[in-house]
């Protein structure tokens, strides 16, 4: 079947008052699936029309969920954008635990070729990191990182074919802030989930010297092991930026060897662990990369691995869901928990929750927050709520689980590599150029359009949901299967082209000072 066999639009929901146009609809056409409803007005491809009158003030739903209420009336046939539908704020039921039923795990678990750490951890990649205590040291930590880089000096690493590379992670953090408070703990409790993941097979940190965040105190806060796989030092103490990168190639030159003697193995999926993200969302991110990988993020869970679902300000208005899913009370408590902590944040930064969708996300068909949501929440699956985690706390419970994190992709992919994650797969329908260091980034294209312009930045094209040719389950599981195979090795497009230290951004809470 090809996209013009296919209807001109998709009703997602037969509760639903809009459904979304397949493709550019032109005014006149008329959807015999919807009881030979005729367009009214141009309707661009992923955006809604509505499917009945709907009065001012009226609310209109998607997901048979409400997404809003109508600024003026609606009439048959007519597109709903932020032009007639607004933000509602709707009170949301919570039947905390009705949908948490137990997984069924699968009778022969899924495997890949991974590294085994000498304490067990499982790793996708092997490289060997640089962090930086504070943005003064970024110049120098870069530095030693490219003396490592390929395209550069390829004799670098040619003895060392196992080594993936070395990287450098640097931010523009680690002083002028309060040397007690919240904003430097979660900066240490992010460097330290890198500087302890398992895709590293050592690590050095180079500081300046005189910053807030003083390399003993993010050792010591994180419980950190100086050795031959950790090493740390400082401008300052070593005697200038000349000094410093010297300094630091020698002591990357000791690790390599070390770090070359890595095998992959064939190890249980049950040692995955992968964060979901999605960005330059659009109409049919709620219809077809989501939920497909919704369906992947269910395999990986019954075969034993962990998907961490994240962005707060993106599941807003969307919780309701979650709780419902929820393995106990008191894991809903700690998701709601973190819904009132973002209400505070936003409140004294004079900013509200609902502040989004995104120009893109707008251009692509989304209209208001509570939509985004709804279909954000879809890369979650259908498994049980395990736990709800802060931004960079170490997970340690397997199955589906929740942290929290800004909806800026960067910082909340950062976030969840620091909570362990070893792949990411991030959705998008405008065209993310997005990568990860350590961990792989897979991008899932969300409509065959964005697909075919931009194939080389997209890992799979999920389009053929939208198109007729393919359904949710047949995407989802090719995407577990592409999983299996990035986390055995396989480069990611992302990879390809580079991406991955300036991507890096751990998130900055507080006030500069």
């Amino acid at each position: 079947m090809t996209d013009h066999a296919a209807p001109p639009s998709i009703r997602i929901h037969p509760a639903d008052n809009v459904v979304i146009a397949r493709r550019q609809l032109l005014g006149g056409t008329v959807l015999a699936d919807e009881g030979g409803l005729t367009v009214a007005g141009l309707v661009p491809p992923g955006h809604k029309l509505a499917t009945a009158a709907i009065a001012a003030g009226e609310v209109v739903r998607r997901y048979n969920q409400v997404i809003g209420h109508a600024t003026q009336a609606i009439a048959p046939g007519q597109h709903v954008h932020s032009h007639n539908l607004a933000f509602a704020n709707v009170a949301r039921v919570h039947e905390v635990g009705a949908g948490a039923l137990p997984t069924a795990h699968a009778p022969e678990p899924a495997t890949f070729m991974g590294i085994v750490r000498p304490d067990g951890r499982v790793a996708t990649r092997n490289y060997i990191g640089v962090l930086t205590s504070v943005n003064c040291s970024a110049t120098a930590a870069r530095a030693i990182a490219d003396h490592f880089r390929r395209d550069i000096r390829p004799e670098a690493l040619a003895d060392f074919p196992n080594v993936d590379g070395v990287v450098a992670l640097t931010h523009g953090m680690g002083c002028a802030t309060d040397s007690a408070g919240e904003e430097l703990r979660v900066l240490r409790r992010t460097l330290g989930g890198y500087a302890r993941h398992a895709n590293f097979a050592a690590v050095l940190v180079v500081g300046l010297g005189c910053e807030t965040n003083q390399i003993q105190g993010l050792i010591a806060q994180e419980g950190l092991q100086e050795g031959a796989k950790l090493q740390a030092f400082s401008i300052q103490d070593t005697g200038g930026t000349a000094r410093t990168v010297a300094r630091g190639v020698e002591l990357i030159r000791a690790m390599l060897p070390e770090a070359n003697r890595v095998q992959r193995v064939p190890v249980p999926a049950s040692h995955l662990i992968v964060g979901l993200q999605c960005g330059g969302s659009d109409g049919y991110s709620g219809i077809s990369a989501n939920p497909a990988l919704g369906a992947a993020v269910d395999r990986l869970v019954r075969h034993g691995g962990t998907a961490i679902l994240s962005e707060t300000p993106e599941i807003y208005g969307g919780e309701h869901l979650l709780t419902r899913r929820a393995a106990s009370p008191a894991v809903a408590d700690k998701l709601l928990a973190r819904i009132r902590w973002w209400e505070a944040y936003t409140a004294r930064n004079g900013m509200t929750m609902d502040n989004n969708p995104s120009a893109g996300n707008k251009a692509g068909g989304l209209t208001t927050i509570l939509e985004k949501s709804l279909g954000a929440i879809a890369k979650s699956g259908t498994t049980r709520l395990e736990d709800v985690y802060e931004f960079a706390e170490r997970i340690t419970t397997r199955g589906f689980v929740y942290m929290d994190s800004p909806g800026y992709d960067p910082v909340s992919a950062t976030g969840q590599v620091a909570s362990g994650a070893n792949l990411i797969c991030f959705t998008t329908g405008r065209g993310s150029a997005y990568g990860c260091a350590p961990s792989p980034s897979l991008k899932l294209a969300t409509n065959t359009a964005l697909w075919r312009k931009q194939q080389e930045d997209m890992d799979i094209n999920c389009g053929g949901i939208v198109d007729g040719d393919e359904t949710v389950d047949e995407a989802g599981e090719r995407i577990f299967q592409l999983m299996l195979a990035t986390a055995s090795g396989q480069a990611t497009k992302s990879e390809l082209h580079g991406y991955g230290q300036n991507e890096f951004v751990p998130w900055q809470l507080g006030a500069v000072m």
